[in-house]
């Protein structure tokens, strides 16, 4: 069974940074595109980024350009880099991954809260 484990979230002030880590067991991480994706309070799941094995990054509007995803496949480990941190980006951060059987794998989640 894939085990993704998320951490780095936390309290920060508007403008503040935060690097989120998502560290991937028992499968091969080095084939597969990984995602974050959010859910703010009351809305839905938000997709926010994906990186594919090789590096090939894409973002949604709403992060482009503050956020970069990256990848250690020697770690297994993906990471998101959120700079100019602001309170619409308040919501729970997910680490996702879909196998080559299209299960679905989930993160449990990380908290991230921007106020000030």
């Amino acid at each position: 069974e894939v085990q993704l484990v998320e951490s780095g979230g936390g309290l920060v002030q508007p403008g503040g940074s935060l690097r989120l880590s998502c560290a991937a067991s028992e499968f091969m991480f080095n084939s597969y595109h990984m995602s974050w994706l959010r859910q703010a309070p009351g809305k839905g799941l938000e997709w926010i980024s994906s990186i594919s094995p090789l590096g090939t990054t894409a973002y949604a509007d709403s992060v482009k350009g503050r956020f970069t995803i990256s990848r250690d496949n020697a770690k297994n480990t993906v990471y998101l880099q959120m700079n100019s941190l602001n309170p619409e980006d308040t919501a729970v951060y997910y680490c996702y991954v879909r196998d080559s059987r299209l299960r679905d794998y989930w993160g449990q989640g990380t908290q991230v809260t921007v106020s000030s």
